[in-house]
């Protein structure tokens, strides 16, 4: 089995890397599983997200290397089948070099399971893919990160901006309240009247500036018709998910969470419909949903569940996940590229604070939004391996950060495709912009309160469940 010790290489893994970085109490015993696959002098590495294993990257490694089994030969990993949940005819641009490798964060799969809370963080996890970069003789790679994995690709470009390639990030958010789940949507006014409505009063808010003339028809409708909200649904699938102790509970939650729910889509009669859901799709006698959830089973079961030790350590990383200043400004300075990937629908991770990244690594940035849900990768394998190959061919022709980036200009976090508000009159834009800026501020303020809430809710369940009453035999005399 091919493992990587981390503490091995801690003498390499701080150079140029600042020493407050350097805790080796968190390392000592630590062990990183990975896998690699294909052969050739491009250097990719796969950072999965939280709870995910290496094989999860399954149809991203067939796309870039032309193949499904590791360079190890063992076919006992439970990712051949999850490479093949793609769409079909994703055969990938194998034959071209490419090596690539994926492994087990720590906390899931084969890698050590930490106890303690403090030894998970997205720096101490991208200190590991770091060590496990030096264990593989690989001085620079091409650095993709889904989720988490996102996250800790963030701070191993800020850690080590020498190092990387390019960088692609997948469905990622700024960790803290950004990774609770929010509103399905694909701009700031879908976001303002879902959260707004909750709150009451906004209903009549938005008729009251159609009656005067500040919003069209078609705004209005769009807004009524369209929005969706953080409802009954959402917080399940968050209760389900923390309760599921089997591999066949976990599979139907992530089935539900990594794809694409509903679409409501305009046609070209600005009529609106829905299309069948992905899960819902068949693929030969059976429905997508049905292979997949077999599939995820197969997987989960073959690496096992991930203990509450992992799982709580790897919320923590997430929860306590930020990017400073100075971290931004040495990714947007370093020299690489970046690509930004994102489905539209993911409940998960939003993709507002996708592009507001995105925004923040300008000039050196992409923005690629894509229909699908949390697990884009794999609901649209194609466009998303053709963009990854794309970052890694912009980044080897040297192409200019200007001519990469797909960004007008830098723009404002409130002008996402222009704000469908924007029939209004000068008097009118004032107020919807001051209105803009007060949900936001509450909604953060309430998404804060449901994250400690959920946190307090778990640790105190679990702590009365330990205080279990202490049976007291009679001595002998």
């Amino acid at each position: 089995m091919p493992f990587c010790e981390v503490a091995k290489h801690q003498g390499s893994l701080y150079d140029g890397v600042d020493a407050s970085a350097n805790n080796s109490s968190n390392n000592n015993g630590i062990k990183i599983f990975y896998r690699t696959y294909g052969h050739g002098t491009t250097k990719v590495l796969l950072v999965i997200g939280l709870a995910g294993t290496h094989g999860s990257w399954g149809p991203q490694i067939k796309g870039l290397t032309g193949e499904e089994r590791s360079n190890d030969d063992d076919e006992n990993d439970g990712m051949r089948g999850v490479a093949q949940s793609g769409d079909n005819g994703e055969d990938g641009y194998g034959g071209n070099g490419v090596q690539v490798c994926a492994f087990d964060n720590r906390g899931m799969g084969r890698s050590s399971v930490p106890t303690k809370n403090s030894e998970y963080s997205t720096k101490i996890m991208a200190k590991d893919a770091i060590a496990l970069m030096d264990h593989l003789g690989w001085r620079k790679a091409h650095v993709f990160g889904h989720s988490m994995g996102a996250m800790i690709a963030c701070k191993l470009a800020a850690m080590v901006p020498d190092r990387v390639l390019s960088l692609a990030l997948l469905n990622v958010t700024g960790g803290g309240f950004e990774c609770l789940p929010k509103a399905t949507q694909n701009s700031v006014c879908r976001h303002l009247y879902t959260k707004a409505t909750q709150l009451g009063g906004f209903y009549r808010y938005v008729t009251h500036l159609k009656q005067c003339n500040l919003l069209a028809d078609d705004q209005a409708k769009e807004l009524k018709m369209q929005f969706t909200s953080l409802d009954h649904r959402t917080i399940s699938v968050a209760i389900r998910f923390l309760k599921a102790k089997t591999p066949e509970q976990r599979a139907a939650v992530d089935l539900d969470t990594h794809y694409t729910k509903f679409c409501d889509c305009k046609n070209s009669h600005d009529v609106y419909f829905d299309v069948q859901e992905y899960l819902d799709e068949y693929v030969g006698p059976s429905t997508r949903r049905a292979i997949l959830y077999q599939e995820y089973v197969k997987s989960i079961s073959s690496t096992g569940m991930q203990s509450s030790y992992g799982f709580d350590g790897q919320v923590n990383a997430c929860w306590t996940h930020k990017m400073t200043r100075t971290e931004i400004e040495l990714i947007r300075s370093a020299g690489f590229l970046v690509s930004v990937m994102h489905g539209r629908h993911d409940i998960i991770a939003p993709i507002y604070y996708a592009r507001r990244l995105a925004e923040k690594l300008l000039p050196v940035a992409r923005m690629v939004d894509l229909h699908g849900g949390h697990l884009v990768s794999h609901e649209r394998t194609k466009e998303v391996n053709q963009a990854l190959h794309e970052l890694i061919n912009a980044s080897e022709t040297k192409m200019s950060p200007q001519d990469w980036s797909n960004f007008p200009k830098k723009s404002s976090r409130w002008s996402e495709k222009g704000l469908l508000l924007g029939k209004t009159s000068v008097d009118g834009k004032n107020n919807i912009f001051s209105m803009v800026c007060t949900v936001e501020k509450l909604h953060l303020s309430m998404s804060y309160v449901f994250g400690l809430f959920m946190f307090m809710f778990e640790y105190t369940r679990r702590g009365i469940r330990s205080l279990q009453p202490t049976r007291v035999e009679p001595s002998l005399a």
